[in-house]
């Protein structure tokens, strides 16, 4: 592809990571912008949220000929967000398509969330993946479902069913070894039941920058009781480190997935690897190099999901290197540290994944009232 040696995103693949763009909106796919990325940047997938849908539909009037239009059809305004989302989404999957042919349905995928209002009710979940897959009607869509403790048995069925799942809001080790094994006996199922397993897909989203945020402000409580210098600055030292440490380590459990039996048995009947995806790599503090959350965090078999800021600030000065099983003894010591002043990582991702589904809950509520402001407004322009 033209300009692709240019471009830093696209040569992440040489190191076994794929960019996926943390955004999706009507204009970006109409206009072009989508099907550029993929030319110049090696874009792999693209990754929305009812945060992105709330800024995309808030956003201008790209979408309110349709909200009419659905409008006038008696829909309100969820069931018209619902219809504007799966289309956006569907029309992704068609950009991505020739990504996912030529992969061999490795990547291309496109997601779109199951309700955050079901991250704790299996039953709904699963009906929800299932009516969200038929509606794209795509290939390349994968359903995000929350990996909440109740959300782990759908994951498991929605695999097991043989549909692209994304697992998403994972902040712990824990968190991750139970979606990681949900996906290891979702394949087995398959090969039990002599269903294919080839088409089968998903992806591990593990938060990062939101790790940070949280581990940051517990160190600036400790450091506000410091009694001594020293002891300020070794907490200080601590600061910003959390997040890469944390997924790090998740990442060498991973490879210890890959070099166990029972993967190498079911890869040996053409299972794709469920592939870590960095999520959550945006910088949210401006001390810290704004693209820390790539840079420290590629290897193979990984995804990075950049919002615009990142994706732009990576392919002016990113640094290609693989990195995410580099320096891994500092990586353990950081958390041991943590461990030592009472910073439990297990506790802190149960409080972020918490926090998490009701931030999208909160999104869905937002984006639902906005279709809804324009849905009143339109009808009554046209005095309706």
């Amino acid at each position: 592809m033209p300009g692709l040696a240019e471009s830093r995103l696209a040569q992440l693949h040489r190191f076994g990571q794929s960019p996926w763009f943390d955004y999706i909106s009507r204009e970006l796919v109409a206009r072009g912008g989508l099907r550029r990325m993929v030319d110049r940047d090696g874009l792999g997938g693209v990754t929305s949220n009812p945060s992105i849908f709330e800024k995309a539909i808030g956003g201008g009037k790209g979408y309110d000929e349709q909200i009419l239009g659905l409008a006038r059809e008696g829909l309100d305004a969820a069931q018209i967000f619902d219809r504007l989302a799966v289309e956006d989404v569907r029309a992704a999957c068609d950009v991505l398509a020739p990504v996912y042919l030529g992969s061999g349905g490795e990547d291309g995928f496109v997601s779109i969330e199951v309700s955050p209002a079901y991250a704790y009710d299996a039953q709904k979940s699963i009906s929800e993946a299932q009516r969200l897959f038929a509606a794209v009607d795509r290939p390349n869509v994968m359903i995000k479902i929350p990996g909440t403790r109740e959300g782990v048995p759908a994951i498991l069925e929605t695999l097991q069913q043989g549909l692209n799942i994304n697992i998403t809001l994972l902040f712990s080790m824990s968190q991750y070894e139970a979606v990681a094994d949900a996906y290891l006996a979702a394949l087995e199922y398959r090969l039990q039941h002599d269903l294919t397993i080839r088409a089968t897909s998903s992806v591990a989203s593990f938060f990062v920058s939101r790790v940070d945020t949280l581990i940051d402000r517990l160190l600036d409580e400790r450091i506000a009781a410091a009694a001594d210098v020293a002891g300020r600055r070794r907490l200080d030292a601590l600061k910003g480190t959390a997040a890469v440490a944390n997924a790090k380590v998740v990442y060498e459990r991973f490879r210890s997935y890959l070099s166990g039996r029972d993967w190498q048995l079911i890869a040996a009947s053409g299972a794709k690897v469920q592939r870590i995806l960095w999520a959550s790599t945006g910088t949210k503090d401006p001390a810290y190099s704004d693209v820390l959350y790539v840079d420290e965090l590629i290897g193979a078999y990984t995804v990075n999901t950049l919002p615009e800021v990142t994706w732009k600030a990576f392919n002016d000065h990113g640094t290609l290197a693989r990195t995410v099983d580099r320096r891994l003894d500092d990586a353990h010591r950081t958390l041991r540290e943590l461990a030592q002043l009472g910073i439990d990582m297990e506790r802190a991702g149960a409080q972020l994944q918490v926090e998490g589904v009701e931030l999208f809950a909160k999104a869905v509520e937002q984006v639902v009232a906005i279709v809804e402001q324009k849905r009143r407004e339109l009808l009554a322009g046209e005095g309706g």
